[in-house]
C-alpha cells in the first residue's frame, strides 16, 4: 500500500558532508572537508571514472619566472569574449599556484625539466604555463588523490550509486534549503534490498502490475552537499567525454530550482581522433602546443586564412575553421601533423596519444591523425558564489558543473582543472568555518523514495532510441554553427521526447541508464533555451541570424525552473 508522505520515515544514511561526484573538483573538496567531518563521495561508476581522468592536456598556473598571474588573467579574459567574471579570473589565477603545490605534496608527479616544473604552452596562452604529467595529466591527479582518499578514514565511496534527485525540503512543505539526495544503489550488495520513490505533481495515475525485480533507492541526508558532477558530453553525438559525462548535477539542481546560467556555451575540442574504432578519444592541444599543424587532407595548412595566431588560436576559433574547411571541401576530417618534429621527441611528451594512435594504425611520429571537433566542455552550469554557494541554501556545487564566471564565453585551454582545484579547496575551508554550527539542527525527516506503481521495463531499446535521437538532434542543430530555424526546430523535438522520457519514467523502475537520457534530455533543453535567448555570436554561441557580437549582451543568460532564460547584467 502506497502510504501518504507525511507519514513516512525514511532509514537514511548521514554524513556532514555528500560529494556526487569523484573529479578533481569532488576529490579535492573530500580531502580537505575530511579534516573537519565526515564524507561520502557517491560516484555512479567506480571512483576513479571521470571526466578529470581522461584530461590530456594539463593545469594552467603561473611558475615561469617571465610569466605573471596578470598576462594569465588577461588570457583568460580575451578568451571568455567579454563575460568572464573579473573576480574569479583573478582569484583563480593568483590562488592556482598554491593549489598546484598542494596538489603535488599530496603526491602527484608533474614533468620536470632541470630540477623544475616542465612548462607547456597551448592555444591561447600568452607564456607556458601548463603543468603537466606528459599527456594523461588527468589520470595522474586522479591517482593522487584517490590514494590520498583511501588512506582518510573520514572518507567513504558509494561506488556505482547513481544520485536521482535532490531533496529540497521546500518540496515537503520544509524550508528552502537542500537536505542530500535520492541514489540508486547498483551494488551486488543491494540485491536483497527494496525502498521507495518520492511523490510528483507531474505523475500520471497508472496502475501496473508490482515490481518484478529488487529495486534499491537509499535516501542521504547531510549538513551540505557538493555537486561536482562534471560536464555533459554524451548530450552530442560526438564527445571528448566519457560516458559519465550526462550533466547529472545541472539537471537534478535545475529540478530542484537553482539558478543556471550560460549553458549556451558548449566547447567543442578540436582534434578529437577520427577512425570507425575509435571512441572520444581526444588528441591534445598540447600537440598543438608544441607545434602539431592543421592540415586539409591534401596536405594545406589552413589556419592561417582564419586568425593570425595560427595553429595556437583558441579553441572556440580553431573548431569553427575546422567545421568551415570540412564543409567547403566536403572533407569528413582534417589532419593533425607534428611529424616534423623529432620521433623520440613525439613519443616523450606524447606516450599515450602515440599508443593509442598506434592502436588504430597510425604512427603519429609519421603519419598525421585524422581529428575532428567533438564536444568537450560545458562552459555554463549552476551559478555559484566565490565559495561554490548556489542559490538552494544547503547545496554546494564545484567544477565543470557549475558557472562561476571564470569561463565566460570560452574556456581557456587548462582552466578546467584549475577552477576544480580552486573551487574545491574555497568550498571546503568556507564550510569548514560553518559545520559545527550546522550540526546544532538534527537531520530532518523526509519521505522516503515511493516505487508506487512503477515496474521493471521490458522495452529498453525505448531508452536507447531517444538517447540516441537526442543527441543526434543536439549534434545536428546546435553544434559549433546555429541558427533560429536549428534551434526551433531542435527545441520542438526535445519537447516531444521529453514527454516520452517523463511517461516512461513514471511507468517504470529507475535504472541508471534511465536517468541519464532524463538528464540529457534536460540539459538539451536548457542548452537549445539558453542559445535562443542570445541574439548574437559570442565565444562558442556561432550564430549565422547573429553573425556579429553586440556590446550590449555583455551579461550572463540564466534560467530558473519555471522561468524563461534571459540576459541580465552582473
Amino acid at each position: 500500500m502506497r502510504l501518504a508522505p507525511a507519514t513516512l520515515r525514511a532509514v537514511a544514511i548521514t554524513t556532514d558532508f555528500l560529494v556526487i561526484g569523484s573529479g578533481v573538483a569532488g576529490l579535492t573538496f573530500a580531502l580537505e572537508a575530511a579534516e573537519h567531518g565526515e564524507v561520502i563521495v557517491v560516484t555512479k561508476r567506480s571512483r576513479d571514472e571521470s571526466n578529470t581522468k581522461y584530461a590530456q592536456g594539463g593545469i594552467a598556473a603561473v611558475f615561469a619566472p617571465d610569466d605573471s598571474a596578470e598576462a594569465h588573467i588577461a588570457d583568460t579574459l580575451e578568451a571568455g569574449a567579454g563575460l568572464c567574471h573579473e573576480v574569479v579570473v583573478e582569484i583563480c589565477a593568483r590562488e592556482g599556484p598554491e593549489r598546484v603545490r598542494e596538489l603535488i605534496a599530496r603526491g602527484a608527479q608533474f614533468d620536470h625539466e632541470n630540477g623544475q616544473v616542465r612548462l607547456g604552452r597551448e592555444g591561447g596562452h600568452s607564456a607556458r604555463r601548463i603543468v603537466h604529467a606528459a599527456d594523461a595529466t588527468g589520470l595522474e591527479i586522479e591517482r593522487a588523490l584517490l590514494e590520498q582518499a583511501r588512506q582518510n578514514p573520514n572518507i567513504r565511496f558509494a561506488e556505482h550509486h547513481t544520485a536521482i534527485d535532490l531533496i529540497p525540503l521546500s518540496r515537503f512543505g520544509g524550508p528552502d534549503i537542500c537536505a542530500g539526495a535520492y541514489v540508486l544503489d547498483e551494488t551486488d550488495a543491494a540485491l536483497n534490498r527494496g525502498a521507495p520513490r518520492p511523490p510528483e505533481s507531474e505523475r500520471p495515475a497508472t496502475r501496473h502490475r508490482p515490481a518484478s525485480k529488487p529495486h534499491v533507492v537509499e535516501t542521504y541526508l547531510a549538513r551540505a552537499t557538493v555537486l561536482a558532477t562534471g560536464g555533459a558530453g554524451k548530450v552530442y553525438l560526438y564527445t571528448t567525454n566519457p560516458d559519465v559525462a550526462t550533466g547529472d548535477g545541472v539537471a537534478m539542481a535545475y529540478r530542484a530550482g537553482a539558478e543556471i546560467a550560460n549553458m549556451e556555451f558548449y566547447q567543442f575540442h578540436p582534434t578529437c581522433l577520427f577512425h570507425p574504432e575509435a571512441k572520444s578519444f581526444l588528441v591534445s592541444e598540447a600537440l598543438r602546443g608544441e607545434g602539431a599543424i592543421l592540415r586539409l587532407p591534401d596536405g594545406t595548412a589552413f589556419m592561417a586564412d582564419h586568425d593570425p595566431r595560427k595553429d595556437l588560436a583558441p579553441r572556440d576559433i580553431v573548431a569553427r575553421a575546422i567545421d568551415f574547411e570540412m564543409k567547403r571541401t566536403g572533407s569528413d576530417y582534417v589532419l593533425l601533423d607534428i611529424t616534423h618534429r623529432p620521433a623520440s621527441f613525439v613519443r616523450e611528451h606524447f606516450p599515450t596519444i602515440h599508443a593509442q594512435c598506434l592502436r588504430y594504425g597510425i604512427d603519429i611520429t609519421t603519419q598525421p591523425i585524422p581529428v575532428v571537433p567533438a564536444a568537450h566542455y560545458m562552459c555554463g552550469g549552476i551559478t555559484t558564489d566565490l565559495y561554490g554557494r548556489t542559490t538552494i541554501p544547503g547545496l554546494w556545487a564545484i567544477g565543470e558543473c557549475t558557472c562561476t564566471g571564470l569561463h565566460g564565453a570560452n574556456r581557456l585551454a587548462s582552466n578546467s582543472l584549475l577552477e576544480g582545484l580552486v573551487f574545491g579547496h574555497r568550498a571546503a575551508a568556507r564550510l569548514s568555518t560553518q559545520i559545527d554550527e550546522l550540526r546544532q539542527s538534527p537531520f530532518p525527516q523526509v519521505p522516503e523514495w515511493q516505487v508506487g506503481n512503477a515496474v521493471a521495463s521490458d522495452e529498453e531499446v525505448v531508452v536507447a532510441h531517444n538517447w540516441d535521437e537526442l543527441r543526434r538532434t543536439m549534434w545536428n542543430y546546435v553544434g559549433i554553427v546555429r541558427s533560429d530555424a536549428r534551434l526551433r526546430r531542435a527545441a520542438r523535438r526535445i519537447s516531444l521526447l521529453q514527454e516520452e522520457i517523463r511517461e516512461y519514467y513514471w511507468k517504470h523502475l529507475v535504472t541508471r541508464d534511465l536517468l541519464e537520457l532524463r538528464n540529457i534530455a534536460t540539459i538539451a533543453e536548457l542548452i537549445v533555451g539558453c542559445a535562443s535567448a542570445r541574439h548574437e555570436s559570442r565565444g562558442l554561441h556561432t550564430t549565422i541570424d547573429y553573425p556579429g557580437t553586440d556590446d550590449r549582451l555583455s551579461t550572463d543568460t540564466v534560467v530558473k525552473r519555471g522561468v524563461l532564460p534571459y540576459l541580465r547584467g552582473r
